[in-house]
């Protein structure tokens, strides 16, 4: 039985602890410190429509859910087991804006409304694809969000939206966790993340860049 809480009781970055998720098996979830920094370069307004592609556990989309509060949250997930937490999470932070999409993205991503903002927490080999979609879908002056492990993803989602024509920033996280070891505290890396924001440069600019 899933225990209820209330969303809005919890501060922004709910510990990765409280999300159900799949185990033994770890790095399936947006670790807090780089999920509160994904959810700012996001931009969520009340109203805003998001796709999280590659949901995971859900966290993105949970917390993503309190901030576009009248909005909607869509996770596409194509793992049934993921999509069990995701549905969990839903329900015990009683998260009723959020609907999983099941999903291998980007296949039903067409029947969906045209996205605010755009998430990108796993692609599954199909990047390239996922990336084009968003570029003709994304809303004018949305904000689309990709969390990037490799220099490979990173590599191909540069090369899109170079020929898209969007601009584009990265921050490279690197975070370390202290961990007691016998009277001692030392430090514990966890895998570094680049988060690459984009969006679209307006039409005249586009134009003038292109030469």
């Amino acid at each position: 039985m899933v225990k209820k809480t209330n969303l809005s009781s919890w501060a922004l970055g709910i510990p990765d602890s409280e999300f159900f998720q799949r185990y033994p098996q770890k790095g399936l979830i947006t670790k807090v410190e780089v999920r509160v920094i994904t959810l700012a370069k996001l931009n969520l307004r009340e109203t805003s429509v998001l796709w999280d592609i590659g949901a995971g556990s859900g966290s993105v989309a949970v917390e993503a859910a309190r901030l576009a509060n009248s909005g909607k949250v869509f996770a596409i997930e194509k793992s049934p087991s993921d999509i069990k937490n995701i549905e969990k999470n839903i329900k015990k932070f009683n998260a009723s804006n959020v609907e999983v999409i099941p999903a291998f993205a980007p296949d039903k991503l067409d029947l969906l409304p045209d996205p605010d903002a755009v998430f990108i927490g796993g692609s599954g080999g199909r990047l390239e694809g996922i990336l084009e979609k968003v570029c003709r879908r994304l809303v004018p002056h949305g904000r689309l969000v990709m969390n990037a492990a490799s220099v490979e993803n990173l590599s191909t989602a540069l090369e899109v939206l170079k020929i898209n024509k969007w601009q584009k920033e990265i921050t490279m996280v690197m975070i370390a966790r202290s961990k007691t070891t016998g009277a001692l505290t030392r430090f514990e890396s966890l895998n570094p993340v680049f988060i690459l924001s984009a969006w679209k440069l307006p039409l005249k600019a586009a134009i003038k860049g292109g030469g």
